[in-house]
């Protein structure tokens, strides 16, 4: 500090406040900036706070803080060989917005000393600050208490689920007649109700007949990062580096898969799908958009491969449909359509048993240690029950519209 120095991730404690600034500016002869780094492309409120706590600290312990500035990822940054930290980074001030927020901030502080010193914890009720602006991680203790279908179960619930909690709601099955549910919610908690499964087998029967052999079931896994790893990629943009495909031809499954090595195999990738799509037939993925909008950055990236692309897209079929409409609709998924809710589900099979057993798991561990021989079977076990999945979910749809 005495030598005028740049000062990153320097800590200060005073009066039993602590904070560690990411990066402190000497400025003039007495003065201080604060630059706050964040992975994220935009401000958010939360970071206006953390700042202006910040500065509080910094200012008690006797710095002069002139200006406060957030530093983020410029989420028009396209990767073009070297990055240059000045176009990959955006600096806003924020000073005024820190003003504003540092107004009552010495009786904010006491209040939470005074809870940090009580001998008892305050009688909190679980609502939306639990998730906002982070997760907490006593929730799971907080919200034990909840039944097996509770009113935070209600597809897409949002503030309805809160409203009927603060009611003195808490059960599914519990809400009442007269409050205003739409048609999806209300399947949903007739279904809790009766302890049955809601079928509307004339819809079921007329996405069954969209379906054109032979049957392709299609699904990707991907990873994203902060700092984008090849040229002509953005930050967090999704990069595909497997795939699984089981063909369905009306006799007999085969199944196909691809795992790329370390490194940018994005249109090896694409040569491997071109091998194994074929000319025809639908192409079954579960929540279309995610696919389609890699098929669309692959074929940005390697514009030859576009006119196949786009063939591609026209043949997808979305099997998500008949469960986001609730055309089919069972109470063990809670409120959720989601693949790894829908399949035990129906089929009463799951992902348990697999050392990965989700695509955040996969995208980890490859980017990790992507050239580990155990890695890369696990990887293939995950994405390969991705796509099988599906075939199940779509025999036993065949089952119900015979029933």
């Amino acid at each position: 500090i005495k030598q005028r120095k740049p000062l990153f991730e320097v800590a200060f404690m005073v009066d039993n406040l602590y904070s560690r600034a990411d990066i402190l500016v000497p400025v003039g002869k007495d003065e201080w900036d604060i630059i706050e780094v964040k992975s994220a492309t935009k401000i958010k409120e939360v970071n206006i706070h953390d700042v202006a706590f910040q500065k509080h600290v910094y200012e008690k312990a006797g710095l002069k803080i002139r200006k406060c500035f957030l530093l983020h990822i410029n989420n028009k940054f396209v990767k073009k060989g070297e990055i240059n930290p000045e176009e990959f980074f955006t600096k806003e001030d924020i000073t005024v917005q820190v003003y504003l927020a540092i107004e009552g901030i010495e009786t904010e502080i006491s209040n939470i000393l005074s809870i940090m010193k009580a001998d008892v914890c305050p009688d909190i009720d679980i609502g939306k600050h639990c998730r906002d602006p982070y997760g907490c991680p006593l929730e799971d203790q907080c919200w034990g208490f909840l039944p097996e279908a509770s009113v935070f179960d209600l597809y897409r619930g949002g503030a309805k689920s809160f409203q009927l909690f603060e009611d003195g709601v808490v059960n599914l099955n519990d809400i009442p007649e007269t409050f205003k549910l739409n048609d999806k919610q209300g399947i949903q908690r007739d279904c809790d109700i009766n302890n049955e499964i809601h079928v509307n087998k004339g819809k079921i029967k007329r996405f069954l007949a969209t379906l054109q052999y032979p049957l392709y079931y299609f699904d990707f896994e991907t990873f994203a990062t902060a700092i984008p790893l090849y040229d002509g990629t953005k930050s967090y943009q999704q990069i595909p580096f497997q795939f699984s495909l089981h063909v369905d031809d009306g006799k007999e499954i085969k199944h196909y898969e691809f795992l790329a090595n370390p490194g940018d195999e994005r249109k090896i990738l694409l040569e491997e799908m071109k091998k194994v799509l074929g000319d025809s037939g639908s192409i079954i993925v579960f929540y279309q958009s995610f696919e389609i909008g890699r098929l669309k950055e692959l074929a940005e990236a390697f514009p030859e491969y576009k006119k196949w692309v786009n063939g591609i897209i026209k043949r997808i079929v979305d099997l998500i449909v008949p469960f986001q409409n609730f055309d089919y609709y069972n109470p063990k998924q809670k409120g959720s359509c989601s693949l790894k809710k829908v399949l035990p589900a129906m089929t009463g099979k799951g992902y348990e048993g697999l050392e990965i057993s989700d695509g955040e798991t996969a995208s980890i561990l490859f980017t990790k240690d992507g050239l580990n021989p155990k890695v890369r079977k696990d990887l293939l076990k995950y994405c390969e029950l991705d796509t099988e999945a599906m075939i199940w979910m779509v025999d036993e749809l065949n089952k119900l519209i015979k029933e």
